[in-house]
């Protein structure tokens, strides 16, 4: 088959090329730029399958048609202008549309996956910055790499291509690929250590769900099986039993919490008195809002008034009365 230029002009009428066809209400000034349009794409991609097919070889095709001649035609869709028409590509092998981005990439030799690739390399690293990687012989691994890093590193390997020392080139980007691999795993990490803390979260909520659905189930019990002194013997029980949980959690825990916090602000001269007086502050916020929420006094005054409240503060904190 002569495998010499094909004028893919011939394939198509006038009637058909890019957009809709020209309105009947349209002026004749608006006409002729129409056609001007259309007539001006289908020499674009007439053009460039021509020089194409007289280059005959990839070696050349980056000599007659720049990549970003190609997103040009890529994203203002001016291949359209064949839609519906059938071809060659450059070994013979008719092409069923050469009107469609598949089609026209194999017009020009080329498959869309390639294509597609490199105007993705484009886009990442420019029109220079690109060529300056792919001479210095970075190819399409090492450019999908280069995409995966941020801009500034992008930029860094580009100073190092600049150069034309492929090694150095490659040391960098094998450093900094390498970093990237140790952030990301650093990441997923965390990742899974938040993982973790979600469960056990749910766990926590899991555990407090069948301790709510047991206190109702208490409740029922009392409701239905229970005297009104005998529930209020247990619910008083269990009250109690909670509110001696908090005491002794605030008593122990949060005060052994804040001897070490003041051993440490006395060793280094970091003062700890607004952060201590916070959380005091913010335990006491919510007894005051259980106060208000049931109307309580701050001390009892009926029958319930316990004995402790009536003890001096040495018999409260275990030690012997001081007599004179």
């Amino acid at each position: 088959m002569n495998n010499t230029q094909v004028d893919l002009s011939e394939l198509m009428d006038d009637s058909d090329v890019i957009g809709q066809r020209i309105p009947v209400s349209a002026t004749p000034a608006a006409i002729a730029e129409k056609e001007a349009d259309e007539a001006e794409s289908r020499d674009l991609v007439n053009q460039l399958l021509g020089q194409v097919q007289m280059a005959r070889s990839f070696a050349k095709f980056a000599d007659v048609v720049s990549l970003t001649k190609l997103q040009h035609i890529k994203e203002s869709k001016i291949y359209r202008a064949l839609a519906g028409k059938k071809g060659f590509d450059l070994d013979g092998n008719e092409i069923a549309d050469v009107g469609t981005w598949d089609g026209f990439c194999q017009a020009l030799g080329l498959s869309r996956s390639k294509v597609d690739e490199d105007l993705t390399n484009l886009t990442a690293f420019g029109e220079d910055a690109l060529k300056q990687l792919s001479a210095v012989g970075a190819g399409y691994r090492e450019l999908r790499q280069y995409r995966k890093l941020p801009a500034d590193q992008q930029q860094a390997l580009i100073e190092v291509a600049k150069e034309g020392d492929k090694e150095s080139l490659m040391e960098l980007a094998e450093e900094l690929i390498a970093k990237q691999v140790k952030e990301k795993e650093a990441l997923k990490a965390d990742l899974e250590i938040s993982r973790q803390n979600v469960a056990e979260k749910k766990e926590q909520v899991s555990h407090l769900q069948e301790a709510n659905e047991a206190l109702n189930n208490k409740l029922k019990h009392r409701i239905y099986h229970e005297t009104p002194d005998q529930a209020e013997k247990e619910l008083r029980k269990e009250t109690n039993l909670i509110a001696h949980e908090i005491e002794t959690f605030i008593s122990v825990r949060l005060k052994e919490a804040f001897v070490a916090l003041a051993n440490h602000a006395d060793e280094h001269n970091l003062p700890q008195d607004d952060f201590m007086t916070g959380l005091l502050c913010q335990i006491d916020r919510r007894v005051l809002q259980l106060r208000e929420e049931f109307s309580l006094e701050s001390a009892p005054t009926g029958t319930d008034r316990p004995t402790w409240l009536d003890a001096d503060e040495a018999t409260l904190l275990g030690q012997q009365p001081v007599t004179e």
